[in-house]
């Protein structure tokens, strides 16, 4: 019997998600950080195999917003809970549930959806009693149809995850291609993989109020090389030298590690053009938001 569906993946920032669904379908579709809030919107990414075809909403990390971005953001998480035939919630192996994690589980109380736990990061577990115990805490709830432990990071246990999958939803069409990976126009994974570069190497207070634009992708004439130009916006203008750096060292480092991406997610040489810019305070107004595709 062939399924299919859609499942939204939700959990608190950095608890793994992105790098689960990354790994699900074998690209990078969706960044992935050491900063909270790195996804900004639904990213649909697509798993196909001979028995089902699951349709994965990446959501960002349900966190409690500081400006419009952060409503935006908020609403987008909550509303795929009930747009979905599956939940997936993931969390880590801290031993005490924190304040959000226990936020979304008061939000999935009221949803009959059904539900997946990942207990994610057991790479870094101190032996298996660890695994187990939090298991146990979290099958008293009778919350979740199944719990599993995986590595994200180490693509441990997705076979697991995948059966689970496939036990729960329900017999079902094909409804994207099989050879499809994502919903995302080319021009959004770019933005998005400009702006994950952005965040791995810049300090603290400035990536999120990084945004990415891309201007245009061309085809060189007569060869295996895209012309690619982007806009990156900064929201105050001290933060532009600091993302250019001395002599122009940090965007060559963002740009250079961005290009690399690019070129393996386009299969051809990629001649990127990034040109810092200021919007000032963005984040906090709604025509910036809808020119940057958040609203």
């Amino acid at each position: 019997m062939f399924k299919s569906g859609f499942i939204t993946v939700v959990g608190r920032p950095n608890v793994g998600k992105s790098t689960l669904l990354n790994g699900v379908v074998g690209e990078k579709i969706s960044i992935i950080s050491d900063k909270p809030q790195t996804t900004r919107n639904k990213i649909q990414m697509i798993y196909t195999d001979d028995r089902m075809q699951a349709i994965f909403l990446d959501t960002p990390g349900i966190q409690m917003p500081k400006n419009k971005l952060g409503d935006y953001m908020l609403t987008v998480s909550k509303s795929t809970l009930n747009e979905v035939d599956l939940i997936t919630f993931m969390v880590d192996l801290s031993e005490d549930i924190g304040k959000l994690d226990q936020y979304i589980l008061d939000e999935l109380s009221g949803i009959s959806t059904k539900k997946i736990l990942l207990i994610n990061k057991i790479d870094l577990a101190e032996d298996e009693k660890q695994i187990q115990d939090l298991i146990k805490k979290y099958e008293k709830m009778n919350a979740f149809e199944r719990i599993i432990p995986i590595s994200a990071l180490e693509e441990k246990n997705f076979d697991q995850y995948f059966d689970a999958v496939y036990d729960l939803l329900s017999e079902g069409p094909m409804y994207y291609p099989s050879d499809y990976i994502t919903d995302q126009p080319e021009r959004n994974i770019i933005a998005e993989i400009v702006r994950e570069k952005v965040l791995r190497n810049m300090r603290q207070e400035i990536p999120h109020g990084i945004a990415v634009e891309v201007l245009q992708i061309r085809q060189r004439e007569g060869k295996d090389l895209l012309d690619i130009d982007v806009n990156l916006f900064v929201e105050q203008n001290s933060h532009k030298g600091m993302v250019i750096g001395k002599g122009g060292s940090m965007l060559k480092k963002i740009g250079s590690e961005a290009r690399q991406d690019i070129q393996n997610l386009m299969d051809s040489k990629v001649n990127l053009n990034i040109w810092v810019k200021v919007a000032k305070d963005w984040r906090k107004k709604d025509l910036r938001l809808k020119d940057f595709g958040y609203i």
